[in-house]
């Protein structure tokens, strides 16, 4: 939660409550989740709450060496100030052991691939998944929005500071084969399907680009092909991996927060 839920706040830090709750989440990975400690790599927005809350709620993972790569691909959907990050150059000096190595030197601007729009967002997601996909490490934690997460990348929802387990798709998965890209497709664990997230505090059902509030005109062009993730990684051919995807703390969003896993990707909605 940020502060006083102000979305006129520019990349609005956490709040006491929402700082309680990035080490309420932390207790309740090590404690429930046996999947969090075998997290070999750690993606974030590059937002002030969301770095928070990977320190916060996944603290013990970055102790122990587990890699931290941020990228602006991950943040949230709106222009408002609340979702609109700050220069690098300014936030950099408050995050002083996480490397900014890998943010879009685009960023924070909300033009283009970041624009808030629904071809633009829904775009952005699919790029996420596919960038996902294609990466060599196991278990992958993502510390996100839950608005994007929602209506960009999984299509569940997210209460903040909880969590969601995704795999992705088989190649025999029928419904999944049906899509344009059918190996982009994230499967929710059973264990955070049903019980309304890891902690059991998310809205359970399928949430799809109409939960999302769009501004009424989509003037989005230019954009690359979807097929081709941002940032690039090497395309490395890999079995599914599990995606834990988490929901930061930061703000109570206008949309709500999500997460995925094959790539056990958690993440963190804020």
């Amino acid at each position: 939660m940020t502060i006083l839920q102000d979305y006129s706040i520019p990349d609005a830090p956490l709040t006491e409550l929402g700082l309680a709750q990035c080490k309420q989440l932390q207790e309740d990975l090590r404690r429930d989740l046996p999947l969090a400690d075998e997290i070999d790599l750690i993606v974030v927005s590059p937002l002030r709450r969301t770095l928070q809350t990977a320190q916060g709620g996944l603290g013990w993972l970055i102790e122990r060496g587990v890699p931290v790569e941020l990228h602006a691909e991950w943040q949230e959907n709106s222009d408002k100030p609340c979702d609109t990050g700050t220069a690098v150059e300014t936030i950099q000096p408050h995050f002083p052991t996480l490397s900014f190595a890998t943010v879009d030197p685009a960023f924070p601007a909300k033009t283009g691939h970041y624009t808030f729009s629904q071809t633009a967002i829904l775009h952005r997601g699919e790029t996420c998944r596919a960038w996902l996909r294609a990466r060599p490490e196991k278990v992958i934690a993502v510390v996100s929005h839950s608005g994007f997460l929602r209506v960009g990348v999984s299509n569940a929802a997210y209460a903040n500071a909880d969590y969601r387990v995704f795999d992705f798709a088989k190649e025999d998965d029928v419904e999944a084969a049906a899509e344009a890209n059918p190996g982009n497709r994230l499967i929710e664990w059973e264990l955070t399907r049903e019980k309304g997230g890891g902690r059991g505090q998310s809205p359970k059902g399928w949430f799809g680009p109409e939960s999302q509030p769009w501004p009424t005109t989509d003037t989005t062009t230019h954009l690359a092909p979807a097929s081709a993730p941002v940032p690039v990684p090497v395309p490395v051919p890999v079995p599914a991996v599990p995606t834990v995807e988490l929901n930061g703390v930061a703000h109570v969003p206008d949309d709500v927060p999500k997460q995925t896993a094959e790539e056990v990707t958690p993440e963190v909605p804020n």
